[in-house]
């Protein structure tokens, strides 16, 4: 039996990457679906590349994901060794803290792989103040 071991685990969630830039919001009440067709990353455990599709749907409140910022951000995925449902977790994080928005939801849907295809969502809604 092949063993993960914790560090497999943890692999990519600290790693830096590039800051996302916001840009202030200018109307209240509304959707924005950002689709990244080409993600990429490498599985830690095995060295082999990942490829699926990233999808950030989010209601902002003062301030939107500059898209450019967000591109430099997706690429460096490509050399970094991350499971998917580390990578779609960290996204969210990371960009909620980028924009703090009301809500946000991040899923990827992944190229089958031993004939498996896997999709992983990860939400976020802003507490009641």
């Amino acid at each position: 039996m092949r063993s993960y071991t914790e560090d497999h685990a943890k692999a990519g969630i600290e790693t830096e990457l590039p800051g996302v830039e916001c840009w202030e919001n200018q109307f209240p009440g509304y959707e924005i679906e950002i689709v990244v067709p080409e993600y990429t990353s490498i599985c830690p455990k095995t060295g082999l590349p990942d490829f699926g599709t990233i999808r950030i749907n989010y209601v902002p409140d003062a301030w939107c994901l500059e898209l450019k910022s967000l591109k430099e951000y997706m690429n460096a995925y490509r050399n970094l060794g991350i499971f998917y449902e580390n990578a779609v977790n960290r996204i969210l994080r990371d960009l909620v803290g980028a924009c703090k928005p009301v809500s946000m939801r991040v899923s990827g849907e992944f190229t089958p792989r031993g004939g498996i295809r896997s999709r992983i969502e990860a939400r976020y809604v802003r507490p009641e103040e």
